[in-house]
Parts: C-alpha cells; structure tokens; sequence
C-alpha cells in the first residue's frame, strides 16, 4: 500500500514539536497537546509584542513623573505646560532627557510652569 503524506505529515509534526521545547510535561511531547499549547502561544506573543509598545509608554510617564516631581511639579500640569507652550516632544524623549541631561530638562519644566501660570 502507498503512503500518502508522509514526509509532509512529518515534517509539520516536527516543525510543531520543535516550537514546543521546552514546554512543561506532555506539552512538548504529545502532538496534540503541543499544537494547542503552541497556538495559545503565539497568541500571546503577538498580542504580548502589542502591549509591549503601551507598556514602554508608561515607563516613560513614570520617569517623567518622578524628575517632574522633583522639581515641585506634576506629570499632568507639565504636560498642559507644554503643549500651551507649543513644545511637541514625544515622552520617550522627555524621559531620555529627564534621565541623561537634567539641566535642559529643568529648562523645560521651567518653561511648562511659566506657560500654565499664564
């Protein structure tokens, strides 16, 4: 009798195997245990690779918030102070300069308190 499938069937068992290493148990050694633990997977990694870009985001805010504070100041006000002051820098960068050159980012503070005291 002819076996149909073969090299494909195996070559897809091995690629879903592989993935699975170094799961936990049966989870990457029973083939049907391991597809399912392996989609649930990549669900995750993509929703994970999603969230990761909110997750820098609020880092950021808190570095902010806390060199902000330091200066007797808000996150939220500083932000206000900003934007009627017209300075469109994103937070990565404000975080950055918070951490790296203090000295203009107290500049910058400075500017966001005389810009919301108006």
């Amino acid at each position: 009798m002819r076996i149909k499938f073969s090299v494909a069937r195996h070559a897809r068992k091995k690629k879903v195997l592989n993935r699975a290493s170094g799961y936990y148990g049966d989870k990457s050694r029973r083939l049907r245990m391991a597809t399912q633990q392996v989609d649930k997977s990549l669900v995750h990694a993509y929703t994970d690779r999603k969230d990761k870009k909110g997750n820098y985001r609020s880092l950021w805010i808190t570095r902010i918030n806390a060199a902000v504070r330091e200066e007797g100041m808000n996150y939220s006000t500083f932000i206000s102070g900003l934007s009627k002051a017209n300075i469109t820098l994103n937070r990565k960068m404000l975080s950055e300069m918070a951490i790296k050159d203090p000295a203009s980012f107290k500049q910058l503070v400075d500017i966001a308190k005389t810009s919301v005291s108006k």
